[in-house]
Parts: structure tokens; C-alpha cells; sequence
């Protein structure tokens, strides 16, 4: 087996990331692969929207055009080579796009596209078949804007041994942007279960950028320079070992702590972490503090993927209008609350008088008191506060309705009234649904288009995976005897560090123990019951409030699954926080008994 390192930098986390991390990152001395993760639920709803108004479009040509433009020159000469799932809805149309930087730029480098997990075109195909969303059992919706299966890592190794410098994709699952490079350099097999598992997991964490590296840590204050961030550099071994460190002089850091909380991060169960090219079991992962911004993750294990894919359909789902009303001066809150009331009951009114149905749904938030903490907000006093209103309808008329009535209320409603976003923001707009499926791999081809040429990727879609080949641990040891004495009750965060996130209608929250003396008191504190009490405001109307905790007692860490939590989903959630970045914050408050002499220990944050 090859002793040689690649050296691979996460260069974006999302389609927002800062443009810095290019040329930063490119300073690494022998950096071979810069990736760059674009795509999410949402991302491909807005993909598809401008793909609809213009087939030719559908991509990031922000990617080409301001991303890496400027870079290509030393890229070329630094050898480095680009994987991006920046192609969105059109990845053939953003490789064109870049061979044309190229070649004006008068450099050769060779770009290919990946493509085939667009399946818009097929979904009447697919409706007749009987498809069904994978949780509700719901039939396909109208309104389709977009409709992609998750590819995997083969298609990118195949365009790299193609000769592609830079690689450009459709959807395909985050991790697979450096899984691609990995089985093409270190000639891993299909069936290697073991070192695809690994490197996928490298590819989890180096996809989300300086998440990594001390961006959204839990331990905020002792991350020096956010201004000047230092981006993930992931150096890979062939046996599937990776240190993760970044450029020296950086801001951030990479402690055992960051690159747990990434390794949970949007993650359920942590044995049976499902991509199209391998399943993952990291529970038992290895991380270890090797250096000073170093640490090396091993001992992930894989078994054989699943026959399907999973699919992601956005679609249409009526218009909504959303005010953001500042109400300042004393009984803001108080105020706030009446005002909501009554531009409700107004608007209501008048869809009445339009022979219009009521509001298909409605949703208040009072920033400023706390409402993500539910009933344990704190906040009634707060003299400047915004008044959040969301309505949903069936038609746009009745939400441009509502916006231009609830501008009415700075004449005729509370004092203090001002103007927030009431005349400035877009009076309505469309709502994005989501819809999972899962289908056949051998119904979904996969494509590489490189030199003018399009081949097919043969791809292994026999599966194989079953559940009862993971190897559960066994249950947690009881809490010591000597926890039946005097007890210390402290806040999580005083034990442990935590990161949430979403996924579709369900959010996880990853928690390390600081210690591995106090997970038992951790899990002892964080049972079912406690939780689906905890997050009793969160959970969507009429839900089964299902919370599920799976053990990766590989890095002391418990992860914590909260279903039917999330209003929709990023798309559609009319929520503060759509996207589940504060249920951690939220749960690092919940408290915890500690034997006192085992509380003496705890390292007081500043």
C-alpha cells in the first residue's frame, strides 16, 4: 500500500462561505485537492427556480466567475486540483462556463462534469410507479422544482483518472467531493468497505469548511481571529487514517473537541451512517490530539451500501408573506403580543370579506423574548422588541394582502411602531416543500462528460448492506456507587461541548464529554424522558415527540436524535432558527448531578 499523503483543503461549507479560504488555502505547502460543497435542500430549490426561468442557467456561475477565476493561474502551477458540487441543476453548463475561464485565461487545465441525478424529467414516471415519501408515505406532489438523487464518490474518481483537473457535479452526497479523490488516488475498491467508510468520513469532515477548525465551537471565546479563519487541511493515508490541522498563522483551531463536534454533526445513527458507496460505523472512531492544531481521526469501520439512493424533490407549496415589526418603549413585549393578536384578526377579516379560505397556516415569534427557549424564556421586560408574523395561503393574492395590511399597524396599533423590514423586504413569496424518496441504483445512470466525450460510470448496485451486521455496543455501565452521595447539579456545558443540526424534519445534537468521567452523569441526565421534555416546544403539532440517543463511545460522545422537530425543514419552516443551530445551545443549559467531589474538577469557563 502507497505511504504517500494527499493533502486535501475544504474550501466552502455552504453556497454562502467567505471567498477568502481559496487563497488561503492554496498557501499549504503540497496541497493536492481543493474542495468546495455548495448544495443543500435549499440550495437546489434555488437551482431549480433559476433553471425553470432559464434552462441554461442553474448553477453557481458565482463558483467560476468570483470563486476560483482569479486562482487559476496558480492552481495550474501548484498542480492542485478543484472538486465542487457547484454544477447544482446544471453541472454540464458550469463546466462550460469554466473552460471558457480557461481558455481565456490560456491555461490547460481540463474540466469535467458529473452528472445523471437530475431526475425532474422522470417524476410523472415515477408518480405513475407508485413512488411514496419515505417517512409519510405521502404520493408525489404537484409543483415539482427540482428532483435529485444523491450520487456518490465512483463518478468523481472516474472523471480524475479521466485526467480531469477540476470536477464539477450535480448532487451528490457532501462527503463524496473527497471520497472522489481518495479512491482515485489511493486505487481503493468498490468493496473496501473499511477505507471508503474512512474516507467518507474525512469527507464529512473537512465538507462543511471551518466548521472544523473552531467556526460554530461551542467554546467560542478561546477561538482567536474569526476574521481570519483557518481553513480545514485533511492530510490522508492510504490505510484511511487523516490528521486534520490548518495553514499555520491562521485564525480558529483544530483540538479534539472541533473535530468531534463536526463528526456528529448532522448525523443519526453514528453506526449506520448511510452513503450511496459504503455504510459507516465511526461510534468506535479513534481521535486523538497528535500536535498543536493536529488531530488524527482512525478506526472507522464499513460495511456494504444499500441498493438505493436517496432522492430530494422540492416543490411548490403556496405563497407566504413575512413581517418584522420593531415595537419599542415600555410594555414592548405586552405590546407585541396585542398587536400580533389583532393584525391577525384584521387580516382575517378581510380574507373573509374576499370570499378567500382563512389562513392555511400562521406563526408568531417575539424576538427579543426568548421564544427558541419556550417555556424557560427568561425575557418579559425587554423595551425594544420585532414582532415576527408568518402566513402561509394557497394563493398570492392573499399574502400580498397581508403585507400590505400589517403596514397599517404603524397607524392604527401600538405605540412605538416602527418600520423593520414592513416596506422593504418582497411582499410575497413562493414556499419550497421537501419530499424523500429512495430509488434503485440501477434506475438512476451516472455520467461523466470530459474532452467532448460522455461516459457512463459503471456503478455497483447490487447492495448488500443489512442491518443486522452492526455490531451494537454494549449497554453503558451504571452510574459509579459513589454517585448515591452528596450531588452537584451543573449546566451541560460545564461537562460537555455540543453542535446541532438539521436534517429535512428531524435535527441531531452531537455531546462530547469533556471528561470521560462525566458521560455516565451526562447519559444519566440525558434520558428520553428528559429530553422530549426539554424540547417539548419544538416539536412539530401533533407529532409523536420520538427522541432517540445512540452511544459513539469511541469519543465519549452520545448523539441525540429529535424527530418531526423542525416545521418543514429548511425550506419551509417559518421559524428564527430553520435550520437547527441553536438546539444545542438550547439543550447546553439542561443540568446535570455530579458527585461533589467529582463537580470540584470542572474547569469554570470564563
Amino acid at each position: 500500500m502507497s505511504e504517500k499523503i494527499i493533502k486535501i483543503g475544504g474550501a466552502s461549507g455552504a453556497i454562502i462561505d467567505t471567498e477568502l479560504a481559496v487563497g488561503q488555502l492554496l498557501r499549504v505547502p503540497g496541497l493536492n485537492y481543493l474542495i468546495f460543497d455548495y448544495l443543500s435542500e435549499g440550495a437546489m430549490a434555488i437551482f431549480g427556480r433559476l433553471r425553470r426561468a432559464d434552462p441554461t442557467a442553474g448553477y453557481a456561475a458565482e463558483f467560476a466567475e468570483g470563486r476560483v477565476a482569479r486562482h487559476l493561474p496558480e492552481i495550474q502551477a501548484k498542480g492542485v486540483k478543484l472538486v465542487a458540487n457547484a454544477g447544482g441543476m446544471n453541472p454540464r453548463g458550469l463546466a462550460a462556463l469554466l473552460r471558457q475561464k480557461v481558455e481565456a485565461l490560456g491555461l490547460d487545465l481540463k474540466v469535467a462534469a458529473v452528472f445523471g441525478d437530475d431526475l425532474t424529467d422522470r417524476m410523472e414516471e415515477l408518480r405513475q410507479a407508485g413512488t411514496k415519501e419515505m417517512f409519510s408515505g405521502a404520493p408525489v406532489p404537484e409543483g415539482i422544482i427540482s428532483a435529485n438523487a444523491y450520487l456518490g464518490a465512483l463518478p468523481i474518481a472516474e472523471a480524475l483518472a479521466a485526467g480531469a483537473d477540476i470536477v464539477v457535479t450535480g448532487r451528490v452526497v457532501d462527503s463524496a467531493l473527497v471520497l472522489g479523490p481518495l479512491i482515485h488516488e489511493f486505487g481503493w475498491k468498490a468493496t473496501d468497505y473499511d477505507r471508503l467508510a474512512a474516507g467518507t468520513m474525512i469527507g464529512h469532515l473537512l465538507e462543511c469548511g471551518a466548521q472544523i477548525t473552531g467556526g460554530t465551537f461551542t467554546d467560542w471565546q478561546d477561538v482567536p481571529n474569526w476574521e481570519d479563519m483557518g481553513f480545514p487541511v485533511g492530510e490522508c493515508h492510504a490505510n484511511g487514517d487523516v490528521v486534520i490541522t490548518k495553514l499555520e498563522g491562521t485564525g480558529g483551531l483544530v483540538t479534539k473537541a472541533t473535530v468531534c463536534e463536526q463528526l456528529l454533526y448532522e448525523v443519526g445513527d453514528p453506526q449506520c451512517y448511510i452513503v450511496p458507496d459504503v455504510v459507516c460505523d465511526f461510534s468506535q472512531a479513534r481521535i486523538e490530539q497528535i500536535g498543536t492544531d493536529r488531530v488524527k481521526m482512525s478506526g472507522v469501520k464499513g460495511y456494504p451500501p444499500t441498493a438505493q439512493y436517496k432522492v430530494c424533490l422540492t416543490y411548490e407549496n403556496g405563497w407566504r408573506s413575512v413581517c418584522l415589526q420593531p415595537i419599542i418603549g415600555i410594555d414592548a413585549m405586552a405590546k407585541a403580543r396585542r398587536q400580533t393578536e389583532a393584525i391577525l384578526k384584521r387580516t382575517r377579516t378581510i380574507l373573509k370579506q374576499r370570499n378567500m379560505p382563512d389562513w392555511r397556516s400562521t406563526h408568531v415569534e417575539i424576538l427579543g423574548g426568548e421564544v427558541s427557549y419556550g417555556a424557560r424564556a427568561r425575557v418579559e421586560n425587554n423595551r425594544d422588541v420585532i414582532c415576527k408574523i408568518v402566513v402561509d395561503h394557497d394563493l398570492k393574492e392573499a399574502a400580498d394582502m397581508f403585507w400590505r395590511e400589517q403596514n397599517a399597524a404603524v397607524m392604527s396599533m401600538s405605540v412605538g411602531t416602527s418600520i423593520g423590514l414592513s416596506l422593504t423586504a418582497p411582499t410575497s413569496f413562493p414556499v419550497t416543500a421537501i419530499f424523500l424518496f429512495l430509488i434503485d441504483k440501477e434506475q438512476v445512470p451516472a455520467f461523466i462528460e470530459i474532452d467532448g466525450q460522455i461516459k457512463e460510470i459503471d456503478i455497483p448496485t447490487a447492495g448488500g448492506f443489512t442491518v443486522a451486521a452492526i455490531k451494537r455496543a454494549d449497554q453503558p455501565p451504571p452510574l459509579p456507587a459513589h454517585a448515591a452521595g452528596a450531588q452537584v447539579a451543573v449546566p451541560l456545558i460545564d461537562v460537555a461541548w455540543a453542535r446541532s443540526g438539521d436534517k429535512g424534519n428531524l435535527f441531531n445534537v452531537g455531546v462530547i464529554a469533556r471528561d470521560p468521567a462525566y458521560l455516565p452523569y451526562i447519559r444519566a441526565a440525558l434520558t428520553t424522558e428528559a429530553l422530549t421534555a426539554w424540547y417539548a416546544h419544538v416539536f412539530n403539532p401533533g407529532a409523536e415527540q420520538k427522541v432517540d440517543i445512540y452511544e459513539a463511545p469511541g469519543f465519549d460522545a452520545l448523539n441525540i436524535v429529535v424527530h418531526d422537530s423542525m416545521a418543514g425543514g429548511i425550506n419551509e419552516s417559518p421559524r428564527l432558527d430553520p435550520v437547527a443551530k441553536s438546539m444545542a445551545q438550547i439543550l447546553l443549559e439542561i443540568p446535570v448531578k455530579l458527585p461533589s467531589d467529582l463537580a470540584k474538577r470542572i474547569n469554570k469557563r470564563a
